[in-house]
Formats: C-alpha cells, structure tokens, sequence
C-alpha cells in the first residue's frame, strides 16, 4: 500500500458562513462551487473545486480557526493575489522564510490560515 494523492483537504467554518466562504473562495481565489451530496448537505458548509483541487469547508460548532495549521496552495502571482486580499480587507502576512519561493498567508474571512506560494524563477 502507498498513498497517492490527497483527494482533498477540508477546512471549518462556523455555522451560517457558508455565503461569506463563497466570496472568498469562490470569488476571491476562483475557485467553483461543487454539489455537495444530500446527505452531506444537511450539515452545512459548501465545496469548491478547481481541476483537481478540492477544498471542503465544514461547520463546527464550536468554531475555533486553524491559526498555524494550513493548507499551502501554489498559484500564479503571489503578489496580485496578496493585494486583492489586503484590497477585500483580510489579514495577510508576507514570508519570505521559504528559500527559492514567493509566499504570503493569507487569513480567509473566518482567521484560518492559508499559504501561497510560487516558486521564484517561474513564469
């Protein structure tokens, strides 16, 4: 047995923030919506896909927010993606810890943090 690939990484989010999670990740990261299964969709929250990344966000009650434990995405332009976060008001923190790579975290509308990154010299 070995492990292949990570199906998807799924993230908490209080209850009722489903429409705030769709302007983030959906609208901010770009990311579509997925239909949730029925059964599944009884308990909250929202799916969202983008070839073969999934991100399902699940309600917790109590909510507490993932402040060091992430998810690292890579992406295009580091810089563009920070600055439309600072634009929509999130908190964002740059890093340049990570040598050979661009990176920020960003803190989605509930205080979970997220990474992104693109390796340096890559177009």
């Amino acid at each position: 047995m070995t492990l292949e690939a990570i199906d998807h990484v799924q993230l908490a989010i209080p209850v009722g923030g489903e429409d705030i999670a769709r302007g983030f990740y959906g609208n901010l990261l770009g990311l579509a919506e997925a239909p949730k299964p029925a059964e599944m969709a009884k308990r909250g929250g929202c799916w969202f896909e983008h070839g073969a990344m999934k991100v399902h966000l699940g309600v917790e009650d109590p909510f507490r927010p993932a402040r060091k434990a992430h998810v690292a995405f890579l992406v295009s332009n580091v810089a563009e993606l920070a600055a439309r976060a600072r634009a929509a008001g999130l908190e964002v923190k740059e890093d340049t810890d990570l040598p050979g790579h661009e990176r920020v975290f960003i803190y989605d509308p509930f205080g979970n943090r997220l990474e992104f990154l693109r390796p340096m010299g890559e177009v």
